[in-house]
Formats: structure tokens, sequence, C-alpha cells
């Protein structure tokens, strides 16, 4: 398949998994974006510009991430390789619990899809195959491509997602921390079995879930209890699931975001408040401020609207 464009640029959202219960299925696309710029080179060189998070951390050469999912999408349809000078705007915190591996992944198959003669032979459901198969499970990749809250399951090497409806008056806010911590040591912690008792009440929370992000923002709250994973994480993460503990003991649906060790708390926007403006007023602010008493010891507050588009791709 040849090329069609030399250019193209990407928008990618951050991104919410598990949400509580919805351990690696659940996913929920937030309104914080990192851009990007691809350009095709005449020659074999590869030139990476980061600014913003990652800056001066991540690679600069083929091993950028962006890079390599753009190989892989070109690999995928037969197209030809080519050198590459990527310009990277980042504002999705690396490390955090906010998909900014999946937003990478997202990011670069995208882009192959706007360089190529036929994009309709990288469309959504193959970018979700593709950025599956590079980051192990769907729960992040799946509302980066398609935006919105999605449930993504697996069968076999295939993965697959839908998308689920969202209340108007959800409005997430990410409560981000200063420190890292890495996909594989929240994963370490896990325990490779859980009673059955647990389980049987997580698959009943993550059922609620989905009836509460879509009409019944008033159950986030029960909606969002963890029997799986989160209680395990603690010895990795203790002051954020302190602050999950003390905010949903005022009444907020507080969640580890992914692997964390950002909170997220599933707020609601309260009445009066604009529509769908990211930093409107919500019933999580009171309790947000009210743990932090003024404060924040290197957390970042950040007040999102949720986003509809998923990835999104200009060529020329």
């Amino acid at each position: 398949m040849r090329l069609r464009s030399d250019r193209v640029r990407v928008r990618v959202p951050a991104t919410s998994a598990n949400l509580g219960p919805g351990f690696d299925a659940l996913g929920l696309a937030l309104a914080l974006h990192d851009e990007l710029e691809v350009r095709a080179l005449g020659s074999a060189q590869v030139v990476v510009e980061v600014t913003g998070e990652g800056e001066g951390a991540v690679p600069d050469d083929e091993q950028h991430l962006v890079v390599q999912a753009l190989r892989v999408g070109l690999d995928h349809v037969g197209a030809p390789q080519t050198g590459v000078h990527l310009v990277c705007r980042n504002r999705i915190p690396h490390g955090r619990g906010l998909g900014s591996s999946a937003a990478a992944v997202v990011a670069g198959l995208a882009a192959a899809r706007g360089l190529i003669a036929e994009p309709e032979a990288l469309d959504d459901a193959t970018l979700l195959r593709l950025a599956t198969a590079m980051e192990g499970h769907p729960d992040n990749a799946a509302p980066a491509v398609l935006g919105g809250a999605t449930v993504a399951w697996t069968d076999g090497d295939d993965a697959r997602a839908v998308p689920l409806a969202v209340h108007p008056d959800l409005a997430p806010v990410a409560v981000v921390p200063a420190t890292h911590l890495s996909t594989k040591a929240a994963r370490g912690v896990l325990p490779q079995a859980v009673p059955h008792r647990d389980a049987a009440q997580q698959a009943g929370r993550a059922a609620l879930l989905v009836e509460a992000l879509g009409r019944r923002p008033d159950l986030l709250l029960d909606a969002t209890v963890d029997r799986l994973h989160q209680e395990y994480r603690r010895p990795v993460m203790r002051d954020s699931l302190a602050l999950v503990d003390a905010l949903r003991a005022r009444g907020v649906a507080a969640v580890v975001s992914g692997a964390g060790p950002t909170v997220l708390a599933l707020a609601r926007r309260l009445p009066g408040a604009p529509g769908d403006a990211t930093g409107a007023r919500t019933d999580a602010d009171e309790a947000v401020a009210e743990v932090f008493g003024g404060v924040m010891g290197g957390w970042r507050v950040l007040p999102l609207a949720v986003d509809h588009d998923g990835v999104r791709t200009t060529t020329g």
C-alpha cells in the first residue's frame, strides 16, 4: 500500500481504566490531550522532539513508543516504512495511571492511518487490536480510540470494545500526585487468586457501574466499590488509597485511576454549572478541599470533561 500524505497531526486523550470494579475492562476518555505531528522523511532519519510531559526522559529515536506504533501500523497494511520527524506536545502525565502509554500507541497507529492511501485498512477495530497487542490489555486503548466510556474485552488474539452511555452530569476530577508508579510495579502486587465472594461482588458492582455511568450517577458511590485490585495495591500507593478512603468517606465516588497513583473522582456537575465545560463545579470540590486543607503537597487537582471524540487526525 502506498502513502498518500507526508504529514499528519494527531490528538489523543488521556484515559482512566478500571473505574473501580471494571478491572481491565472499563475505561473513560478524559479531556486532557497529547498532540503530535508526524512528518514522513525521504531519508531513514528519525527525529523526535518532545515538550511537556516526558520531555528529556522518553527516547528520542526509534525506541519512542509513537514511532514503534507507527511502524506496527505501516507494517500491518504493507505500507513502506519511512524516516520520521515526530513533534510531541504532551499534557498527559507519565506513570500516573492516566493512559500515557496507550495514548502514545494509539497516536502512532492513528498517524499511520493518516499517512496511508487507504485509511479504512486501519479502522478503529484494527487500531484497537493492534494497540492491545502492544499494550497487553484493551482497557485504556479502547476509550483512547473511541472516546467516551467503553467496555473492552479480549477473545484469544482479538480485542473488541463497545461504547457506553455517559450521563451529562458526570464531571471527572483527577487528583494527580507528584510520584510515579509503573504499571509493572502496580500489577506485581496483585494475587493470583481472589476469594469467590469478592469476585461475585465485583461482577455485580461492575454491572451496576454501567447503569450509574449512563443513567444513574446517584449510584456512582455504590457502583465503584472494588474488591479485586485496589486494596492489594495499598503497599505501593498508600497516599493514593488514603485519599480514596477519605473522599469516599465524604460521599465522593473516588477510585484509583488505572494502575495509579492518580485518584479519579467520578464527580457530578452541580446544578447551574456549565454543560460540558472543563472546570465546572462538582460535588467533589468541597471534599477535596477539606481533605487537603489548602496544603497540596505536590498533588494537582485537574477537573476534566469527558472526551467523546477519541483519537483524531488531520492530514496535510
